[in-house]
């Protein structure tokens, strides 16, 4: 059987004049292409011109500028929706509801956590598989790091400790490494504080300046988060006997103190000899979805796991608001940080400097 897909959200000519972001739909595409049971079959974005430049490179048949008529008019297994944030519930449901199989969406998971809760819930009630990109799931050096710790080189894991530049677009790639390196347990409380000062608009969604949080799971072992001015980007696992340290640049090797060692030892991996790998780990990303359809095996990118994380970032910002320790589940449905800016309930600026 070949798999039928459709991507929605093509953007502009993977880096042309005024491409922003990631060219997320590409890396998608790519995925798709290295896999003999899937064909794009047909794409979507707002842009015919973006749309016809993208069919052309990836072998797409139909194109489309409306996304409800290319899921009526077309019969299509699987969809990759590669929009902004606050569009992902609304097409994930749409798809879902046209009778697609699978359905990858980009990260983060919703504008809201209500919105994030509701996709889950079509989805599971559809039977549909639904997926979200936290594709550094399948990068070597995370995968590496998950070894060591399942090794037992730094004993059992108490902490784990990440910094990057916000807690929304960049931090929902490192919450959700908490999880992947913690088995999956879920949180059960969080608290938090975040600043609005001088933050940033990406992907048409503020994410703040500076924000701790600090998380405790189910096992007893505990998370904790920075982001902002100087926070720079990695990740810490703290163990009994030792610690790992995961870098985010691909030019850094994996480096652990544990049992035995008198210093830190250097891990090398495949990553840091191949070159930059970031198509590679979203291609991984596409071929396991395209797995688990075949197969019927759950993906690691699945929506409970996903949800998981926008719950931890949504309640963070929900500690800010309550001032106080948030108990989960969260109960809830806006965004904490956009109803307090909409209200005046905290001081919000745009800073100039470049994200990230």
């Amino acid at each position: 059987m070949t798999y039928r897909v459709g991507i929605i959200g093509t953007g502009r000519p993977w880096r042309s004049e005024g491409a922003t972001g990631m060219g997320m739909a590409n890396f998608h595409a790519m995925g798709y292409q290295a896999s003999p049971d899937v064909e794009i079959h047909a794409v979507c974005d707002i842009v015919p011109d973006n749309a016809q430049a993208f069919a052309e490179r990836y072998g797409a048949e139909k194109i489309y500028v409306d996304y409800q008529e290319m899921l009526s008019q077309e019969k299509l297994d699987i969809v990759s929706v590669c929009t902004w944030p606050p569009l992902h519930a609304p097409m994930v449901e749409a798809a879902a509801r046209a009778g697609v199989q699978a359905i990858h969406c980009e990260k983060p998971m919703a504008d809201t956590f209500g919105a994030a809760k509701s996709m889950e819930a079509v989805c599971d009630e559809l039977g549909v598989q639904l997926t979200i990109n936290h594709q550094r799931r399948f990068v070597d050096t995370y995968i590496k790091a998950k070894e060591l710790l399942d090794q037992g080189r730094i004993g059992d894991l108490v902490r784990i400790e990440m910094q990057a530049p916000n807690l929304y677009d960049w931090g929902t790639h490192y919450i959700d490494s908490m999880f992947f390196y913690n088995n999956e347990t879920p949180a059960d409380w969080v608290i938090g504080q975040i600043d609005g000062r001088d933050s940033s608009m990406v992907f048409q969604m503020p994410n703040e300046a500076q924000a701790v949080s600090y998380i405790r799971f189910a096992n007893d072992v505990y998370g904790l988060a920075m982001t902002g001015y100087g926070a720079g980007m990695g990740t810490r696992l703290i163990g009994t006997e030792g610690q790992i340290q995961a870098p985010y640049t691909r030019e850094e090797p994996v480096r652990v103190w544990g049992k035995g060692d008198s210093e830190w030892q250097v891990i090398q991996v495949d990553a840091f000899v191949d070159g930059p790998t970031f198509p590679g780990d979203v291609q991984k990303a596409i071929l396991d979805v395209i797995d688990c359809l075949k197969t019927g095996r759950k993906s690691t990118l699945d929506a409970h796991n996903a949800l998981r994380t926008s719950e931890v970032i949504f309640a963070t910002y929900e500690s800010s608001r309550r001032r106080g320790r948030v108990d989960l589940p969260l109960n809830i449905d806006d965004n904490p940080f956009v109803s307090m800016v909409e209200e005046g309930q905290i001081r919000f600026s745009l800073r100039e400097r470049p994200r990230g």
